[in-house]
This record gives C-alpha cells, structure tokens and sequence, in this order.
C-alpha cells in the first residue's frame, strides 16, 4: 500500500488527465503505479474511487482556465487555497467563487498587517515614539549635574571665537543652559485640527503655511508678518481642504505627506488610502491622482514644477504629470514599502524603502540607473545635497551613508548614534548654493534624543547636540545655514547655533513634535504636535 498526502495525490490525478487526454481511466492510473489502495488526509481509499477525479477532470480543466485569465497571481497558489474534498465535491463555479472569497479574506489581513507594521511611519512615527523614549529619572539626573559641571568649559570654548566655517566642538557638550526661552506674545497657536498634525510646510512664495493632519484634512493658514502683533482681531486665516465627501471624516483618509511646488501656486497633499490631490494655493481642489494601492509616505515637486513624485506603501514610485493627472511612469523596483523619494534634478530621483535598498531612478528607464546597498535595515529618508552630487540615508541600522554617483559603495559610513536614525537635512551652504563661503553640514535625527552636524568633506562627526531628552522626529536649517531647528518627542523644539553648538532660543509645547520648519526668510518657524495644534513662533537674533 502506497501513501499520499491530498495534494499529492491531487497533483498527480490532475497532471495525468491532462497529459492522457482522459484516455485512461483511474483504474489504469493505479495499475500502472502497482497501487491498490492510498491513503488520503490519513484515510483508506479504494482506487476505484479516484474515478470521482476522472468525472472531475473536465472541472479541474475549467477550474484552472478561470484561474489562469481571471488571476494576476500563480494557478498553483490559487489552487492551495481548496481542499481535496472540495475538489471532489464541487463543480467549477464553487470552486472559483471559494478562491475569490479566500483571496479577499487574505488580502484583507495583509492590509491589516500592513497597517499595524507601519503605522507609526506614516504618522510621525508614532508607535515608535512610545517605545523608544528614556524617562528613566535617574539618567536624566546624572546627565544634568554632569552637563553643569562642563558648562564653563563649553562657555570658555565658544567665547575663544570660530571663524572660516563650522569647527569641530566637543561633541559630548549639552547646552541647555541660560537659553532664552521664546515666549508667549512671540507664538501663534494655530488650532482647528482634531487630530495629530503629522506634517507643515510653508510655501516657498509668500506667508502661507499648509499642515497635514490625522483628521482627514489638511489646512492652509495665512501668517502676518508681525506675530507679535496678533490679535483675536487678525488672527490667521485658513482655508480647510477636505479630503472626504459629507460632514464626517473617514477613515483611512489621514493627511501624511505634502509639498508645495517651486512657486507656491499648488500644494500635493498624500493621504492613508494611496490618494494624491492637488489644491490651488486659494484651496480649489485642482486634481486627484489615484493610482496607489497603499498609502502615501512621501511625495516632492520637481523644481520645475511640471512633474510629482509619489511614493507608497505598495511599494512602487510614481512619476505624474499634473497638467493633464496622468501617470508618466510607474516604477516598480522595490520589494519593500517607499519610505522616502527625492528628486536629483528634474528627471531623475531617489527612493528608500524597508527592504533596506536604495534605487537612483530616471523618466523612461525602466531599471535604476543606479543601486546603493549598504545599509542593514530600513532606510528611512533619503536627501540630495543643494547640488544633487550626494545622497545622504539613514536607517534603522543606526547608520547614516553618504553616496555618490560614481560609485556603488558609499563614500563615507557615519557612526555615532545610539539608536534608530529617523530623519536627515543637508544645510543650505557650500559651492552652489547662496552661503558659498560657510561649510557644507549634514544633520541627522535619532531616537537616541541627539541630533548629530557631520562634516561631509571628511566624513567625521562635527558636534553632538544633546539638548534633547527624548527622540527626535525632525531637524530643518535656517534659510542662512546659521541656525538648525530639532523638534522631539519631548515635546520641546530647540533653535541652535550651528557655529557654536549651542541652543540659542527653545520653545515648549502640549505635545510631542512632529515636524519643523522655517520660512522663506527665515524669521518664523513653525511646529506641528501630537495635541492637533500647529505653533508659529517668530525668530529674531
């Protein structure tokens, strides 16, 4: 007696009437083997019994017919969806009718588990927030009296002068003392959100500020020029876009990307449910670009302004073109959910992903023109510097990269974070850009509480900025590249001197920070919190 598991016995039945022509009948099939009993599912079952198959086989036929022209995956994954008793007691209808309910339903978990694994991402990391924070008392403690006992030291360093460029400072310094807190008549609360604001960004032409939240909305506000001077009489203006239809939000619809383009004419907004509008910067809904599987991570202009990158957690990038809302091309080279995308020039960019991989793509070729590889887990953001010569990433791994066009191996390996790295900005300086004379600086993010100035030429750590006291979501350069603004989950966000290492202003709100940043003219900042506010404060030295 021979025996044979369901499927291999299905397998074996199948494969033969098709390759016979159904010439032979079963009893032959098992003459020919010399079997005369099997066993099924742990079962006894004459052969004569496998007849049934035989009267099946036209339905198996047919089975695999509907699979092969209705199905965009493998036939012999359909089929591993059905049971031998199935296929014994259903006819070809039942049979496809069962794999579209059982792929549904498979499906809908992979989603599930799609939205539970990144949720935090595309959040503001708010998961992740919670599982990476020190609030251990003693630490912060010891770190206090060992901060006092160098402070004279640090004083007696930065009173000595720095000229010609961002010097290396002792990088163990923590300047949290006698900073000049920014207070109440030089912030704007900007409230009318009832969830999360996850992103802000100002337009690059003019006073206007957008803000993406959890709430299914995102808002444009006008700022003044004089905050101090506000008042309940000309207290911002706003404009709501909805991104539903009826009263009520919907799920789904969060607001976790947005970018305006190079003249402040139109802002892209990308939601939870893989959505692209574009808006007018009056609030007219302009487009909606729907393409996406999954939700949207990020999304950039091109400096032109004639082409949108997106990027999703269906692992692909999409190049639209948002005169006409059509697509120009779809890439598809990641395995992985896109975490980040950033432009080079006009046609080509970068994309970063969770399958650790790091792709340099072009309009109209279907490969990468270039792979970068190196990094051991997600790469969370990818930036270009001021001239696109270099990519910098950052990872899980605790690592942040520098790479160049010319070469697959990165150029320099930064280490010196503790932990996670979540995000990265390049300084508006160097060759190229409008502070030629000042040095070309990389900042990183971590959910270490630090945020870490990198001097790229060398590839060595220029100073430590440890004012934090827990992780840091997002860092911005001022439009001079003097100063750098760091927002954290400790709910503080910290403007330091770059030349100096030191927190010149702070300012401290309800809840933790998800993004910062400055405007044109550097002279406001703004900050989005967990609380569902958006503070405006004005920065003047």
């Amino acid at each position: 007696m021979a025996s044979f598991t369901s499927d291999e016995l299905n397998y074996i039945v199948f494969r033969y009437l098709r390759e016979s022509g159904f010439a032979h009948s079963a009893f032959v099939l098992g003459c020919e083997a010399g079997i005369d009993k099997c066993s099924i599912d742990g079962n006894l079952v004459p052969l004569g019994a496998l007849i049934t198959f035989v009267q099946k086989g036209h339905q198996y036929m047919e089975m695999e017919a509907n699979l092969t022209c209705q199905s965009d995956t493998d036939v012999d994954e359909d089929f591993s969806f059905l049971r031998s008793l199935d296929l014994i007691t259903k006819d070809a209808h039942e049979l496809w009718q069962m794999v579209k309910e059982k792929k549904k339903t498979q499906e809908k978990g992979k989603d599930k588990e799609f939205d539970s694994k990144y949720e935090g991402k595309v959040d503001g990391a708010r998961e992740r927030a919670k599982q990476y924070r020190e609030k251990e008392c003693e630490n912060d403690k010891e770190r206090v009296e060992k901060d006092k006992g160098r402070e004279k030291q640090h004083e007696d360093h930065t009173d000595s002068g720095i000229s010609g460029g961002l010097e290396p400072v002792d990088t163990s310094i923590t300047s949290t003392y006698h900073i000049c807190k920014i207070s109440s008549p030089d912030v704007i609360i900007l409230e009318g959100h009832t969830s999360e604001v996850c992103v802000c960004a100002w337009s690059p032409a003019g006073s206007l500020l957008a803000s993406g939240s959890g709430d299914s909305t995102a808002r444009i506000w006008t700022i003044g020029d004089e905050i101090r001077r506000s008042s309940l009489q000309n207290h911002p203006s706003v404009l709501v876009l909805k991104h539903f239809e009826g009263e009520t939000n919907e799920n789904g619809k969060d607001v976790l990307a947005l970018d305006w383009n190079e003249d402040g004419t139109l802002l892209a907004t990308g939601c939870f449910d893989g959505r692209t509008t574009i808006w007018s910067s009056n609030g007219e809904l302009r487009r909606i670009l729907e393409k996406h599987k999954r939700s949207i991570l990020s999304l950039k202009w091109n400096k032109k302004g004639d082409y949108l990158l997106t990027g999703s957690g269906d692992t692909t990038a999409i190049v639209w073109d948002v005169k006409t809302g059509k697509q120009i091309q779809q890439f598809e080279v990641h395995s992985g959910s896109l975490l980040d995308v950033d432009w080079q020039n006009n046609v080509s960019f970068a994309t970063s992903s969770t399958d650790k991989m790091i792709y340099v793509c072009k309009i109209g070729k279907t490969c990468p023109i270039r792979t970068f590889s190196g990094h051991q887990d997600e790469v969370n953001c990818v930036r270009w510097n001021p001239t696109g010569s270099l990519l910098a990433s950052c990872s899980d791994d605790v690592t942040v990269k520098i790479w160049s066009m010319k070469q697959d191996k990165y150029v320099h390996d930064l280490r010196d974070h503790a932990k996670e790295i979540y995000t990265i900005s390049w300084s508006p300086t160097g060759s190229g850009t409008n502070n030629p004379n000042q040095q070309l600086v990389l900042a990183s993010a971590s959910f270490d509480s630090t945020v870490k100035l990198w001097g790229v030429e060398e590839g060595r750590l220029l100073c430590s900025l440890n004012g934090h006291r827990d992780a840091v979501y997002s860092v911005a350069f001022s439009p001079n590249g003097e100063y750098l603004a760091s927002g954290s989950c400790d709910k503080s966000m910290h403007i330091w001197s770059v030349k100096e290492g030191k927190i010149v202003k702070t300012y401290t709100g309800n809840g933790e920070i998800f993004q910062v940043c400055w405007n044109k003219e550097g002279d406001k900042i703004a900050a989005c919190f967990r609380d569902s506010t958006v503070c405006v404060m004005d920065f003047r030295m």
